[in-house]
């Protein structure tokens, strides 16, 4: 067996790993023979180097057999589930889940925390009081049998090697790397035991992708990989250069939810969830999908069945409404269009609210957040809100404040 070091060493030297070294490092970190120090350093060294195709699926493998895959073949209908790539302001699994399960197909959803500067379903769905994203995989598949959808986190037992994995990338830089990527997102998907995946792939100045061409390959990589394992893929690519919906931050988003799956909420938000859930029905095989779409949003059974779901994960919406004790409103300072939102610096301002990690560990403020009441392309007069900051802690949010007056590029021009 070979040291933790030559693996460093090897892939710092741009060498191939074998199959056989890729499972060592997945399977001796998960059981700590392998400390955080060194697997920081072979991380950087893949984010630096890469990996080459059969590396990824070999690391991609690895990571799915670190743990159990799930069975749930003796469910009547189509499972399936959605995985966005990260981006600021995204709460769209919050509300494609309940309106796909109210279409009659179950939705397993294994999803993760804040990673960088993008906001983590878990984290989001935490702010909802008493909500529980630890089951046993009993009670997992109980949910999604009686609810249609449950959307919990990694546990030991499902990917153990990405949930310890995960939580090192965010807070070492070494989120942006395709293979490690493509390994955690297909490893935890296909051991949710699902039949089709719908992919929706950020691209632009606040997502990992930066280009079309980056995203493209990315997407390539993890249909190819979902297809290996027998699944349907859709793969849709989103603009990230602005934030998507007017929150960002964790019970101001899940708010935003609710409202889009009672029929309001922004136009951006509701256009992109009727498209992703359109390709996931389509993958079912369901005619007439876009209007199954807007018929459960519009009798209420999508919202009913996010209700069911807070309920069975031992949540309560009535007592989740968070007051902040400190607001700070951010202004224009000039007159003029705005040409350009830096959504990657606005994401590190969510983080600096208190609504995400700076270092593992760190607790989050629930309460905190961005509203946006401005948009790319949208004029705006000196002095008016561009948005507003929230959270338990003043300090922090003129830290936030800070980056975002940076954030907004407007053309005074005009």
């Amino acid at each position: 067996m070979k040291l933790p070091f030559e693996y460093i060493q090897s892939k710092a030297q741009k060498q191939e790993h074998t199959d056989e070294d890729i499972h060592a490092i997945v399977n001796q970190f998960t059981e700590g023979i392998i400390p955080d120090y060194q697997m920081s350093a072979w991380l950087m060294a893949v984010l630096q180097n890469g990996m080459t195709h059969q590396e990824t699926l070999a690391y991609t493998h690895a990571m799915l057999y670190s743990g159990v895959q799930l069975d749930f073949s003796h469910l009547h209908g189509f499972v399936i589930d959605k995985h966005s790539t990260g981006g600021v302001g995204d709460k769209i699994s919050l509300i494609l889940g309940p309106i796909l399960a109210a279409c009659e197909c179950y939705v397993p959803m294994l999803s993760g925390r804040g990673l960088g500067h993008t906001g983590g379903t878990m984290d989001k769905l935490e702010s909802i009081q008493g909500y529980q994203t630890s089951l046993s995989l009993d009670t997992f598949k109980r949910n999604v049998k009686e609810c249609g959808i449950s959307i919990m986190g990694q546990t030991d037992d499902i990917c153990p090697a990405d949930k310890k994995i995960y939580a090192l990338r965010d807070v070492t830089a070494t989120v942006a790397s395709n293979p490690l990527i493509c390994g955690s997102i297909m490893s935890k998907k296909i051991a949710e035991g699902i039949q089709g995946l719908v992919l929706d792939i950020k691209v632009g100045n606040g997502a990992f992708m930066k280009t079309i061409d980056e995203a493209k390959l990315l997407g390539s990589l993890l249909t190819e990989v979902g297809e290996l394992y027998g699944l349907k893929m859709s793969v849709h690519y989103s603009d990230m250069n602005q934030v998507l919906g007017n929150t960002a931050g964790l019970w101001c988003e899940v708010q935003e939810s609710m409202d889009v799956l009672q029929g309001g909420g922004p136009k951006d938000v509701i256009a992109l969830t009727k498209l992703l859930c359109k390709n996931a029905l389509e993958l079912a095989g369901l005619d007439n999908a876009e209007q199954k779409v807007q018929s459960v949003v519009d009798d209420g059974s999508a919202y009913e069945v996010f209700e069911k779901m807070v309920c069975a994960h031992g949540g309560s919406l009535e007592k989740s409404s968070k007051v902040p004790k400190c607001e700070i409103i951010v202004k224009a300072k000039f007159s003029g269009k705005i040409i350009t939102m830096d959504t990657e610096q606005i994401g590190f301002a969510v983080i600096e609210t208190g609504a995400g990690r700076k270092k593992q560990g760190d607790v989050l403020d629930m309460s905190a957040g961005i509203i946006f009441n401005k948009k790319v392309g949208d004029s705006v007069e000196k002095g008016e809100e561009l948005c507003r900051i929230f959270g338990e802690n003043e300090k922090k949010l003129e830290f936030a404040k800070e980056i975002l007056l940076k954030s907004f590029i407007v053309n005074n021009e005009c």
